[in-house]
Order: structure tokens, then sequence, then C-alpha cells
């Protein structure tokens, strides 16, 4: 039922997606474990917003990631912890332990006061502690908020007095490469400015003897030992929160996603199994942190729900060498490697013997998340990590999206590089122009929007339903807007070009950054590339490129000038950067976005505000691109 094996599959469940979707989304809903089944599908009005879905359904999501498991495969291995330093042991967890250590993390949350709805603030390395504190919330229907565990003490202090936190999970630090960070002392800095706070439980994992508040902080390991794994789970309305993820706002605050539990766990489940063409038994990589949203769906709730092995990597891709990635792929015999373009790039610099020492013969599928993905790098990893026999698929989605929207289904879709492709089933999109009117047709440019709900999508900005109808379904009334710019080809193929706020329009004409970025990147030196547009007294706007190199040019001007000709062959003459300065970095945040709005001010000669850069993964870059401004 709901299986696609074949391009007809996708064609034949992509129309019934549209036509009846709640018939389409019940069936897909019958495949999980529901304490009371839904009295209605769907009810729904994108001008309030207002979404609901499986109204009246009684579940637990930990029911269907964890106990439902239970009876066939309580000894299948649920999550492979692969550590920092591959000198240390992997950690094998099977169900039945992962099971056993989140009723017990959950009962030791309820010792220390925690209720159904409280909000829970998570703030760990990608150590399996943080696996169990994210689910033994959802197994007591305490709200979970992870942020990611290299955000300052001001973002971690933002995000617990917005979300109403009373109790934070931390431990004592954590490894990053050679590094080690004090996360206990991030976290004493950050309570300075939240009372609210009632307890912080510390996992003692540096053993490195951090100082701890009488009263409020407690150690994991004295708290776990005083409980037992017998917690029964919450009953949980479907549209009951989930949880809470933080994501970067236009304004600079933070905007907190809302997920809710049914709609959620349906699809996060159906798109892995669906894209990925996950088999029972398949090995699955996903190398993000669970601080971001790709962790929270597809190293988690997704794979744990579909019963699958799931890896959970500590460690960073450039140590102890450049070989890491491939290490752990060839150690743990992956089946399926799902990582991000900025990451491709990085690996891409580094000589091929990396690669060439490692057995990669277990992978069937790769995947790319997180932004756009250029062609030189799709390339790339095609012929070098799929050695050419595995599908790449390239997913687009979003925080507020909770799951896969455009993506390529594994060994069903056509290729093409660089191109998100096709929607999943049930996901209706709209290229939209800039009076607010549908493009119909193919080979179309424009504003992708998505039309009809789908089960995952965020209900709300926790505490600001306003802005969240502002932000999402203001610019185009009754339809979601996704920011995205991109173009429908010939074949009905979706490519996204990059944030709208990132389109320049030069003479008149709509560019998109990362098309741009993509053709600079086409140059044998160039390793990444940035694009912003800056004020033109001629085109209106002008585009600048921050470019890093392989090698540092002898002859800049020269390089200008190839580039200049690369970009014109690709795209036209209309798209050759203005100004090109060659850096050695850029700002990034610790999840890898690009900061864009940085970029812009020193493009625009406007460097005396740069905002708060304490957030970025090396803020040093920032006066280093300042000082080489054109």
């Amino acid at each position: 039922m709901n299986v696609i094996r074949t391009f007809e599959d996708y064609q034949e469940q992509y129309k019934k997606s549209i036509e009846h979707p709640e018939n389409f989304w019940s069936e897909v809903a019958g495949n999980f474990y529901w304490r009371k089944k839904w009295d209605k599908v769907l009810e729904w009005d994108f001008h309030k917003p207002e979404v609901k879905w499986f109204q009246g359904a009684k579940l637990n999501i930990t029911e269907n990631c964890l106990d439902r498991h239970l009876t066939k495969h309580a000894n299948q291995t649920a999550i492979i912890w692969e550590p920092n330093n591959p000198d240390d042991d992997a950690k094998h967890i099977t169900y039945q332990q992962l099971f056993e250590e989140v009723c017990k993390t959950a009962n030791m949350l309820k010792a220390n006061g925690v209720k159904k709805g409280d909000r829970v603030c998570i703030y760990l390395p990608m150590i399996p502690e943080l696996a169990y504190a994210v689910l033994a919330c959802a197994r007591i229907g305490a709200v979970h908020s992870v942020v990611f565990a290299g955000f300052s003490a001001k973002s971690v202090a933002d995000r617990v007095q917005d979300a109403g936190c009373n109790i934070v999970i931390t431990s004592d630090g954590a490894h990053r490469g050679e590094k080690t960070i004090n996360l206990k002392g991030i976290i004493d800095q950050a309570m300075e400015s939240c009372p609210g706070v009632s307890c912080v439980i510390v996992k003692e994992y540096l053993k490195s003897g951090v100082p701890m508040k009488t009263g409020r902080d407690v150690y994991w390991h004295d708290e776990i030992q005083k409980v037992n794994a017998d917690c029964p789970a919450e009953e949980m309305d479907a549209e009951d929160m989930l949880f809470i993820l933080y994501t970067s706002g236009s304004t600079g605050k933070p905007k907190g996603m809302v997920h809710t539990c049914g709609g959620y766990m349906v699809y996060t489940n159906y798109t892995f199994k669906t894209a990925f063409q996950y088999h029972e038994g398949h090995v699955y990589w996903c190398t993000a942190d669970i601080g971001w949203i790709t962790g929270h769906s597809y190293i988690l709730y997704g794979p744990l729900s579909a019963g699958a092995t799931t890896v959970m990597f500590e460690g960073i891709p450039s140590w102890p060498d450049w070989g890491r990635f491939w290490q752990a792929i060839e150690r743990h015999k992956v089946n399926i490697f799902y990582t991000a373009p900025t990451a491709i790039r990085s690996l891409q610099q580094a000589p091929l013997s990396f690669v060439e020492k490692y057995d990669l013969s277990s992978l069937k599928v790769l995947g790319s998340v997180g932004e756009p993905i250029n062609e030189e790098a799709w390339n790339w990893y095609d012929k070098n990590i799929g050695k050419g026999k595995c599908p790449i698929i390239d997913t687009w989605w979003q925080t507020e999206t909770g799951g896969f929207m455009i993506t390529p289904i594994a060994n069903v879709t056509k290729l093409k590089p660089a191109h998100a492709t096709l929607p999943l089933p049930g996901v209706q999109p709209a290229v939209m122009n800039e009076s607010g009117l549908e493009i119909e047709g193919n080979n179309i440019e424009g504003r992708l929007t998505i039309k009809f709900p789908w089960p995952s999508m965020a209900r709300t900005i926790y505490g600001d339903h306003q802005r969240f109808k502002e932000t999402y379904f203001s610019s185009f009334p009754g339809k979601y807007f996704t920011g995205d710019g991109c173009k429908r080809d010939n074949d009905g193929y979706y490519r996204i070009t990059g944030r709208v706020d990132d389109i320049i329009i030069v003479s008149g004409h709509n560019l998109g950054t990362a098309e741009i970025e993509s053709a600079i990147d086409e140059h044998a030196n160039v390793i990444e590339t940035a694009v912003v547009g800056f004020p033109h007294d001629i085109k209106g706007q002008g585009i600048y490129a921050f470019v890093i190199c392989y090698e540092k040019p002898t002859e800049e001007e020269k390089l200008r000038v190839e580039i200049k000709d690369t970009v014109s062959k690709i795209i036209g003459p209309i798209a050759k950067p203005d100004k090109i300065q060659f850096v050695s970095g850029l700002p990034k945040t610790r999840s890898g976005k690009i900061m864009r709005r940085i970029l812009r001010k020193v493009a625009e000669g406007d460097t005396g505000n740069l905002g708060d850069t304490t957030t970025l993964l090396d803020p040093a870059v920032v006066d280093e691109i300042k000082a080489g401004a054109l």
C-alpha cells in the first residue's frame, strides 16, 4: 500500500494524493499504532492560517519508534553511535536497550518535576544521551527544544526564555575534533538571565570537573540510578506539541517553529522510507546534528519509526584527517549516506587518496541536504563516492516543512544534477510571479509556494501566531510561501535558485545567487562561493562574489577574468560578477549556513554595524573580509 517502486507507481500515487489527499494520507497513517483513530483526517484554512491533521486521534510517537519494534526486532541495532575519535569503540544500541534508556530518562525527568506540556531545553553534544533525552520528553508529553551545542550563551538564553523552559539538560562538555567545548560554562552563563529554570541535569561526559550550583544542578548519573525502566507512554492528541525548534529569522529574532505529534510522525516516516527506498536491514547515516531539523526528522523520528538502524556521529569530517566519513562508511557498511553540500565541497578539496583507501562498496543511495547542491559537487559526489552506481537524493525542504518536499526517489526518478526534481506525493507546489499570480506550465521561473497542507508542516511560531501568518502566508494569500525562488524546466523538474531575498535583480533580470555560485564553482581553482547584490548606478544591482580558492591566486586579475568567462559561458554575460573578492573563508553559522546579511553589508560598503558575529563558526573571517573589501 502506497509503496513506490517504479516511476509509474510514483505518477499513480502522486495523482491519488492530489485528487484524494485525505484518503491518501489516511492509508499511509494506517501503518502506525494509534491508541484511538482519528475522527477527521484534515481541517485547514491557509488564510488564518490553521491546519489540523488526524483530529481526535490519540497516540504516543515513542510507541511507534520503540515499543512496536520490540516483538520482532528487540535485538536489532537501533542506533550506531560513532564517537569523535575513530580509535574509540563505536556503540551499538539495540531497540530493547534504547527503549529501556528512554524510559529511565523519562522517569528521571519526571522525578525532577517535568510534567506533560512542560518545555525542556536540551543542550547536549552528539552522544547517545541526546537521543535518550529527546525521546524521553516525547514519552512523557513534555515539549523538547533542542539547541545546537555550539550556540553562545546569549543564543541559549534567548531560546530558553522564549519557550519558557523550566529544565535544561546539558553535559560538562563536548568534543569537536581536537577541541573540547565547555558546555556547562555556557549554560551557567545563559542561566544568569533565565530565573525560570529550576533544574539543570548535567551528563558527566568529559569528566572535566565543572562547578555545580546547589539546589539547581544535578548529575545525570546520580539521578538515573534512582529510577527504573518502567515508564508507560503518555497519551497525546495528534495535534499536541511534540517539539519547538528555533530557526533564524530575517529580523534576527529566532523563530520557534512548533511541530505536532501525529502528522509529523506519519510524514517523516513516509518520506524517509519513500525517498531513500529504505529496506529492512539497511544501515543509514545522516551526518547532521540532532540540533537541526535534519537530525530530528532523519536521524531520530523518521528512521526509528521505520525500525531502521541509524548512525549518530559525534565527530567532524576533517579530523583526524579528511578520510573520516569514508572510514566510518567502511566500518559500519553504511548503505544510505545523507550529508550537506558544504561538507561535500570541503571533502572535494582533499586529495582523493583519502577516499580511495576505503571500501565504499556497501553504499546504495547518497543524499544531499541543506542548500541547493552545485553541479561540480554533485558530479564529484556521484563519481568518487557513489562510483556512478548510487542515486543522489537532492532533498529540498525546510525546518518549517518538517520533512522532504521536493526530491528524487532513489532508483525511481531520473536524476538531473543540481535539480531537486519532483514533489513527493501529497506536496502541491505552485510557482508564483511577483504580482501573486500562479505561473502555469513548464520552462518557467518564479517564487515557490505550496498550495495545500501536508501532515508535517509547522503549525505556528511559538507564542507568536501573527508572525507565523506574516512570514509564511501574507506574500501569497492562501498559500505557504517558502521564501525560495525556483525554476521548473521542460521536464517539470524543480531547481531551487536560492532564497528570494538572495535574488539579485540585474537590469530587470532575476538572477538566483545559488545559480551564479554554482557557475563560479565550476572554475577549476574555486572551492566555494557566496554571491550577494549591491547597489549599482546603471543596472540597479550589481553582483559581488566572495570566492574561496584551492590555491591562492598569484595573478588575481587574471583569475577574475577567467571566472567571469566561466559564468558568462554557463549562464550568460548578464550574470558576470561585477566584483570578485578572494577570501580564505565565509561567515557561516555552526550549521554551515552562510550569513549573507554580513556579506551584503560588506558589499554595500556598510561595515560599521555588522551585528552579532559571536554565533559564527569563525568570527575572525569577518575581519579579514572587511579588510579586503573592494
